[in-house]
């Protein structure tokens, strides 16, 4: 289906490739935006504008942030000799939420998957090795909580950094299994995340 104005039709274009939004949804929002008042869909238009222009990566953790290194990296109240190892920033607003992990994050970018052409060169495991001594000669990491998602690629990815870290003086620990398998940390409650957390056991 077409429709008359090319400019809707792109609109329509745009928003079906976000995830999770199909055609019809695209059409819902499309067609909302247009009875919206012309502040609030500029104020849309802005904010993702913004967003683009102002947010990049923290260089430590690789987190979303405005500045580097982020707030939580550059946070003193939180446990710097603790890092837990996410797949992507989202799960870090995830395992924030839950609030039961007090010190610092490390973004992996992904997770191992050879199918979708994902290998180790492609993921910030390098820059996690570097953090181990301490940033900037700071405090040095005691444990590193591996908080890859409980799938196959997610497992992989553990076990691959897992095997990487044991040379060094540090503690690995893998989150338990309170996360069903197969699913991805953002979709989890803040009490399975916490307790899965609390829960986590010692990669040998």
């Amino acid at each position: 289906m077409s429709f008359s104005s090319p400019y809707l039709e792109r609109l329509i274009e745009e928003l079906s490739r976000l995830p999770s939004i199909g055609r019809k949804t695209a059409q819902r929002v499309a067609f909302h935006l247009l009875r919206a008042s012309r502040e609030e869909a500029l104020g849309l238009a802005e904010a993702i504008v913004a967003v683009k222009e102002k947010v990049g990566f923290c260089s430590e953790c690789g987190n979303y942030a405005e500045s580097s290194p982020c707030r939580l990296c550059a946070d003193p109240e939180r446990d710097h000799s603790v890092l837990c190892v996410v797949e992507q920033p989202i799960d870090v607003v995830a395992l924030e939420r839950a609030g039961a992990h007090r010190g610092l994050y490390h973004v992996l970018g992904g997770a191992l998957s050879p199918l979708d052409g994902t290998g180790p060169d492609d993921l910030r495991v390098r820059e996690l090795l570097r953090r181990l001594p301490g940033t900037n000669g700071g405090t040095p990491v005691r444990e590193v909580i591996l908080a890859t998602n409980p799938t196959v690629s997610g497992e992989s990815t553990a076990l691959y950094v897992a095997r990487l870290l044991a040379p060094h003086q540090v503690k690995v620990t893998r989150i338990a299994r309170g996360v069903p398998v197969g699913s991805d940390l953002e979709y989890s409650d803040q009490v399975t995340l916490a307790r899965a957390l609390e829960g986590r056991k010692e990669l040998e």
